[in-house]
């Protein structure tokens, strides 16, 4: 599937799109990790927890389940939350 990687995070990939394999959010994001090492924990911490600052959308539609399903042809963007003050 295609992956949309946040600007901060393409120190990793090195571009903004590049493909991933996983039936669920959770295996996509293991995939990522074997293809970009540490990329992972950027996102996910400790407890398995996504980040707060991090948000994912499957086709369009936020999802906040790592077991969530996805297909092949399903597009995944991953979004870095900017803060200020």
């Amino acid at each position: 599937m295609k992956v949309l990687i946040p600007s901060p995070l393409r120190s990793y990939t090195q571009c903004s799109w590049v493909e991933a394999r996983g039936a669920t959010l959770g295996e996509v994001l293991e995939d990522l990790d074997r293809q970009f090492p540490g990329i992972r924990f950027r996102m996910i911490d400790e407890q398995e927890r996504m980040r707060r600052h991090i948000r994912f959308f499957v086709n369009g539609t936020q999802t906040f389940d790592l077991a969530n399903p996805l297909q092949p042809a399903d597009e995944l963007f991953i979004v870095q939350a900017l803060s200020g003050g």
